[in-house]
C-alpha cells in the first residue's frame, strides 16, 4: 500500500489549492470562500519517483452547525488514518484559535506533521512564518500553493519522512484494471451519499439534508464477496441553466467525467417525488455515455401505495429508453433491499462484457432481415462483434443504412442475444470501405 498523506487545517487556508499544485492539475474544486471542500478526497501523487496518496479534507472548525461538525469529524478521521500530515496555515493571518486547536489534535497524532505556511508569495513575507513555531510542531515550510513557490522543497521534506514502500505492492495500473467502477448519480438530495456510506461500510461522504452537500466526486475501493469495487459518489446534477456558480459547474464536469469512466451507473431517484424531467435528462446523458444503468428508487419505505404505483408508471413512461434496466426499490437510510444491488450489478456487468461468436451474430442479423427487410434494397452482408464494454457490432452493408432500421436491428440483437439492458453500439461500414 502507498503511504497516505492528509492535508488538514481550518477552512479557506488553501488546502485544495495545495493538492492541485502537488498533483499538477485542477482535481479539487477551489473557490475563494470557506466550506467548498466538505468530503475527504483521495488522489495519487508522485515526487522524485515516490508515490503516495493525498487526502484533501474539509476545513476543521470548533464552532459551527451540524454540517460543520460532520466535516470536522471527517478531518479527524483522515488524521487518524494518515501516515503523514500536511497542516496548512494562512501565514498572512497568523495563528487563529482554530489553528491552535487543530495543532493540539496533531500533537497527539502518530505520524509526522509538517506545518505548511501558505500564501508566502515572496521573500519579504517569509519572516511572518516564525510566528507559527508557537504551534509546537516544528519549523514551518514557506509555500505559495497558488504560485508554486516553495512546493518542491516541501515535497522533498515530505517524502523524506514517509514510511518505506511495500515491495510486494501490486502494480497500481494493473490493479485498477481489475476494479469495477460504479458511479452513484442523481439529482441533489436524493440520498447518494447515504447509499455510498452504506455500501462502503463507513461514514465517508458527508450526509446532510441540505441539497448540494457533496461538491466533488469521491472514489473508494471496497473489497467485497464479488471482488474489488470502486464506488464513485458524485455531486448532485442540476440542469445547466440552473448552475449559477463556478463550484456547481466544476461539480457537474467531474460528475459527468465519473460517469464516462464508470462500468455501471446507479441512477438514484427520490421515490417520494417521482421521476422528474431532470432525472430523465440525466438518464439520457448516462445512456449516451454507453454506461449501463441500474435504477434505484430510494426512500421507498416513505411512499404510500398510491405513490408507489405512480412512480413505477413514471419509470416506464419517462425512462423507457434504458430498456430492461433493473429497477430496485430501496431505502439507503435503513438498508432495506440494498443487498439486492449485488446480483443486479453482476448481471448488468455480465451483459456489458458479453462476447458473442461471429456465427451467432450473423444468424441474428439474417433472421432480422428476413423478418423485416431494410428499405431500398439495403442489406447487411456480414456482421461481427468488434469490442465489449459495451458490446460493439460492426456491420458491413451494401449502402448507407437508415437510423430507423438500425434501431430495429439493435432491438433484435438485444433480445436474441439476451443482452438485457446493456448499451449496444452499431458501426456501419460500406462494402467499398
Amino acid at each position: 500500500m502507498s503511504a497516505v498523506v492528509a492535508i488538514v487545517g481550518r477552512p479557506n487556508v488553501g488546502k485544495s489549492t495545495l493538492l492541485n499544485r502537488i498533483i499538477g492539475r485542477r482535481e479539487a474544486i477551489v473557490e475563494e470562500r470557506p466550506g467548498v471542500t466538505r468530503d475527504r478526497k483521495e488522489v495519487e501523487a508522485f515526487w522524485q519517483g515516490r508515490g503516495f496518496t493525498l487526502v484533501d479534507t474539509g476545513g476543521w472548525t470548533a464552532v459551527g452547525d451540524e454540517l460543520d461538525g460532520k466535516v470536522s469529524r471527517q478531518s479527524e478521521r483522515a488524521i487518524a488514518e494518515a501516515d503523514a500530515i500536511l497542516f496548512v496555515v494562512d501565514s498572512t493571518v497568523g495563528v487563529t484559535e482554530d489553528d491552535a486547536r487543530v495543532a493540539a489534535l496533531l500533537r497527539n497524532s502518530h505520524g509526522p506533521v509538517l506545518v505548511v505556511a501558505n500564501k508566502v508569495d515572496d521573500q519579504v513575507h517569509e519572516s511572518a512564518i516564525w510566528e507559527l513555531m508557537s504551534l509546537g510542531l516544528g519549523e514551518p515550510s514557506p509555500v505559495s500553493a497558488l504560485h508554486g513557490r516553495g512546493a518542491g522543497d516541501l515535497l522533498d521534506r515530505l517524502v523524506s519522512v514517509l514510511p518505506d514502500d511495500d515491495d510486494d505492492e501490486i502494480n497500481e495500473e494493473e490493479d485498477e484494471n481489475r476494479v469495477v467502477g460504479v458511479a452513484l448519480v442523481g439529482r441533489p438530495n436524493v440520498g447518494k451519499s447515504t447509499l455510498f456510506n452504506r455500501l462502503i461500510g463507513e461514514e465517508r461522504a458527508v450526509v446532510h439534508d441540505r441539497p448540494g452537500t457533496t461538491r466533488d466526486t469521491i472514489d473508494t475501493v471496497v473489497e467485497t464477496d464479488h471482488g474489488p469495487v470502486r464506488f464513485i459518489d458524485t455531486a448532485g446534477m442540476r440542469r445547466k441553466a440552473r448552475i449559477d456558480e463556478d463550484t456547481e459547474y466544476y461539480s457537474l464536469v467531474r460528475a459527468l467525467r465519473a460517469v464516462d469512466r464508470a462500468d455501471v451507473a446507479l441512477l438514484i431517484v427520490d421515490a417520494t417525488l417521482g421521476v422528474s424531467h431532470q432525472d430523465q435528462r440525466l438518464a439520457e446523458r448516462v445512456d449516451a455515455a454507453g454506461c449501463p444503468i441500474v435504477v434505484l428508487l430510494n426512500k421507498w419505505d416513505l411512499c404510500d401505495a398510491e405513490q408507489r404505483e405512480d412512480v413505477i408508471f413514471q419509470v416506464g413512461e419517462k425512462l423507457h429508453f434504458v430498456g430492461e434496466a433493473p429497477v430496485l426499490r430501496i431505502s439507503a437510510l435503513t438498508g432495506r433491499n440494498v443487498q439486492r444491488l449485488w446480483p443486479a450489478l453482476e448481471d448488468t456487468l455480465d451483459d456489458y462484457r458479453t462476447r458473442v461468436p461471429t456465427r451467432k451474430v450473423n444468424d441474428v442479423v439474417r433472421a432480422a432481415q428476413a423478418a423485416h427487410p431494410a428499405p431500398a434494397g439495403i442489406r447487411i452482408l456480414y456482421a461481427t462483434q468488434g469490442a465489449t464494454d459495451p458490446p460493439t457490432f460492426t456491420l458491413f452493408a451494401n449502402r448507407e443504412v437508415p437510423r430507423t432500421w438500425l434501431r430495429y436491428l439493435e432491438r433484435r440483437l438485444r433480445e436474441d442475444l439476451d443482452l438485457g439492458s446493456t448499451p449496444i453500439k452499431l458501426r456501419v461500414r460500406r462494402r467499398s470501405e
